[in-house]
């Protein structure tokens, strides 16, 4: 597969994630066909050159690679299944990407139940939030066959960063590598969080608490860069909503379920988000776990210039 020789690109779901990943690949050449549950969504990759579809069904029967971007498996088994549904459409020995963060249970089935038809089946979830999918440097983690990973290296290529397209396994492991990320980036957003509302309360300055964490052992990357855009900003990054947030975690939380691994900690960060949640809307950030913290201390977490001596 080469740009000399463009592979048509079947897209469905043209979300915060979707709408950056399809014009890198329309930048990068390909012939796109996509389809979301908003016509309005696909208006500017119509204008340069998209081809739009009225079903899943129909992105399959015109594409080389069907790629599904969507937020839970609920809608991946809607847009795979049924009449209108990729399975309907895609050719037999045809391509399915999903890059959604989900779990195997829908690729499965259709693998198990699709097993005559050669159908080449990759789960790709991304890292990187909808700046990186804007950049075309995502962190993409592969699950599949080796061979068909490299086959289609140039597609992944378009929307994420070479040297962090990652193949991490047979099927299924994409989805477990991307949900282990996240859940161990929720707890450490909440640990983070805790700790610098008890250090603050408790007389230190916030930014010497941050640089000390920082050069310390127990320094991560929220501590050192994620948690700024709050300190500085007052930005609960809602370009991902804290429901999304909590899909994961419980994706996660039946991930560890389902292989036997309790899962306390987790639990725990999950219900932590779950009452962030309720308190201020699906839509807000997912980082908004950290104003639980600053109610509770009745102070907003933000440095000011400077480091005292």
């Amino acid at each position: 597969m080469t740009n000399q020789s463009p592979t048509t690109v079947g897209f469905i779901g043209l979300g915060n994630m979707g709408s950056g990943m399809t014009r890198n690949l329309q930048k990068a050449g390909f012939p796109l066909v996509v389809n979301d549950i908003r016509r309005e969504a696909a208006a500017e990759l119509l204008a340069g050159g998209a081809t739009w579809a009225q079903t899943p069904a129909e992105v399959a029967v015109s594409s080389d690679v069907v790629i599904t971007m969507l937020p839970t498996p609920r809608h991946v088994d809607a847009v795979v299944n049924g009449s209108a549904g990729i399975l309907a459409g895609i050719a037999d020995g045809g391509t399915w990407i999903d890059m959604s963060t989900s779990v195997p249970d829908v690729a499965n089935r259709v693998r198990a139940e699709h097993a005559a038809r050669g159908l080449h089946i990759l789960d790709a979830p991304v890292s990187g939030m909808s700046v990186g999918a804007s950049t075309g440097m995502l962190q993409i983690f592969v699950g599949g066959d080796a061979h068909d990973v490299e086959r289609l290296r140039p597609v992944l290529e378009a929307m994420g960063d070479p040297d962090r397209i990652l193949h991490v396994g047979p099927a299924g492991t994409g989805y477990a590598v991307k949900l282990m990320i996240n859940q161990l980036w929720f707890s450490h957003l909440v640990a983070t969080a805790e700790v610098l509302a008890i250090g603050v309360r408790a007389g230190v300055d916030l930014e010497v608490l941050r640089l000390s964490l920082a050069a310390s052992p127990a320094t991560s990357n929220v501590v050192e860069n994620d948690i700024l855009g709050i300190l500085d900003h007052g930005d609960y990054d809602e370009g991902f909503a804290i429901a999304l947030a909590c899909k994961d975690l419980g994706l996660s939380i039946d991930l560890a379920r389902s292989v036997g691994v309790p899962a306390e900690l987790s639990g725990l960060v999950e219900q932590i988000y779950r009452r962030a949640k309720a308190q201020y809307g699906d839509l807000a950030g997912e980082m908004t776990p950290v104003r639980l913290y600053e109610d509770l201390i009745g102070q907003q977490l933000r440095r000011t210039a400077g480091v005292p001596a």
